[in-house]
């Protein structure tokens, strides 16, 4: 059982699953009293901290206070640890870390393994794009996240982990179809491009980097790491793919690079909460040993 304060337990709780009937159900009570509990604490506070939508999100208010009980909660849990309050609990119930997609599809669950394995860890993992990642640190939503963004998020640490490199790939068939001419304005503009979400900027990136100019091509939305590369595969389109994910695709003849002297490289980060936490301190030990063997080597400055 938590120590946390009940209100604080219910907004957080309301706030991880997104809804009050969530939450009821999390803490084993009815949605009644934790909007009773929710009502009190925003009455004690004199603020709105959660916003009644689908899902509930927070105020911005309720981002400072969910920051702070989610370093509570963290602290709370290595703390009964150490006392042996609790004999069968090995950890915290979950650490919530955000991750790029294609992180998640590579190196990143090699490093999450041995700490569920060794320190009874669980992970609530919340897949966002690199480049807006630091979003779920400033609202509290996660402890930590690999991010694109060396500036650190205010009250967090960042730690450089390494560089994925992007190719950017298509079938033979597609090569010979749309770039028989060369990659160019011309090519990029009419040939159908796979997108990962709306937040994906990979390929725009590469085609300004090609041809400086503004294109509005096709576009597939597909978002799924091992699906974007079966798809460039089967043909849909061409697409920004990590090389660690290319090896056999290439090695079958399934994908060829639609420019061999060109890709992007995306140097990523680990920033996390900068709280006296050994749970985060293994996290990020663990993440660091995963990203040298997973990802290239970040670029001294």
């Amino acid at each position: 059982m938590s120590l946390l304060n009940p209100q604080l337990a219910a907004f957080a709780s309301v706030l991880d699953e997104g809804s009050f009937e969530g939450a009821a159900q999390r803490l084993a009570l009815t949605p009644s009293a934790i909007s009773q509990r929710i009502k009190a604490l925003e009455d004690r506070l004199g603020q709105v901290l959660i916003l009644r939508r689908s899902p509930c999100t927070a105020t911005e208010a309720g981002q400072r206070l969910l920051r702070s009980v989610q370093q509570m909660r963290l602290l709370e849990a290595e703390t009964l640890e150490a006392f042996h309050a609790e004999p069968t609990r090995k950890g915290p119930t979950s650490v919530a870390i955000a991750v790029n997609a294609d992180s998640l599809a590579t190196w990143f669950l090699t490093a999450l393994a041995p700490l569920h394995e060794q320190h009874g860890l669980l992970f609530d993992v919340r897949v966002e794009d690199q480049d807006h990642s630091t979003d779920l640190l400033r609202d509290g939503s996660v402890l930590g996240a690999i991010t694109a963004t060396a500036q650190p998020v205010q009250g967090c640490s960042v730690i450089k982990l390494g560089v994925m490199r992007y190719l950017p790939v298509a079938s033979p068939a597609f090569v010979a179809r749309y770039f028989r001419r060369g990659v160019n304005a011309a090519s990029l503009g009419q040939a159908p491009m796979l997108v990962f979400n709306r937040k994906d900027a990979l390929q725009r990136r590469f085609m300004h980097s090609v041809t400086r100019a503004r294109l509005a091509p096709p576009m597939h939305f597909l978002p799924s790491s091992t699906a974007f590369v079966e798809a460039a595969a089967l043909g849909l389109g061409w697409a920004m793919a990590p090389e660690s994910m290319l090896a056999k695709p290439s090695a079958q003849g399934t994908l060829q690079a639609i420019a061999p002297s060109r890709w992007l490289d995306v140097l990523l980060y680990w920033q996390h909460w900068s709280i006296r936490s050994a749970t985060l301190s293994i996290l990020t030990e663990a993440l660091q040993h995963a990203a040298r063997k997973g990802l290239r080597n970040a670029p001294r400055t």
